[in-house]
């Protein structure tokens, strides 16, 4: 599996999110090298707060596969997973999740607190496996920091 594709494709959508007013963050769902489901993060501009970037990538993929169970499918982030997101992966059965950008390399507003992912992901009946793909952090923390310094909105 191309992993370095698909975490450039979950980039692109934060940026495009960035574009749209939103948050910097993007996810795509994949299964068997294609993509099933894409996400941005506009929760500011649809008055949402679980419309986060990983969260529509998997309602987007659940619609298109007419399912709710994505056990055969890879979640790619360009930053790593907040809890609800964690979470909602676990729900919807997603086994692994590879993702760009660590929370360590942002501000600890960006996820309301300072909770560690692994530690809520080892309480799971069935732990997700969670890979940091560090080759393209810089890429996806250069959009951050983008939207950082150009006026950004709410971190929702």
């Amino acid at each position: 599996m191309d992993h370095r594709k698909f975490i450039e494709m979950a980039i692109e959508k934060a940026q495009e999110s960035v574009n749209l007013g939103g948050f910097p963050a993007g996810a795509v769902v994949v299964q068997n090298g294609i993509i099933v489901g894409e996400g941005i993060s506009l929760g500011n501009k649809l008055h949402d707060p679980a419309s986060h970037g990983e969260l529509s990538a998997i309602r987007d993929a659940c619609k298109n596969l007419t399912t709710s169970v994505l056990s055969d499918c890879t979640l790619y982030a360009s930053m790593e997973p907040c809890i609800m997101c964690l979470s909602a992966s676990m729900w919807s059965s997603i086994p692994k999740i590879i993702f760009a950008c660590s929370k360590q390399h942002v501000s600890h507003e960006y996820y309301w607190g300072q909770y560690q992912s692994t530690e809520i992901n080892s309480l799971f009946s069935h732990p997700l496996d969670i890979i940091h793909f560090r080759e393209l952090e810089e890429s996806s923390l250069s959009v951050v920091k983008n939207w950082e310094n150009f006026g950004k909105g709410s971190i929702i």
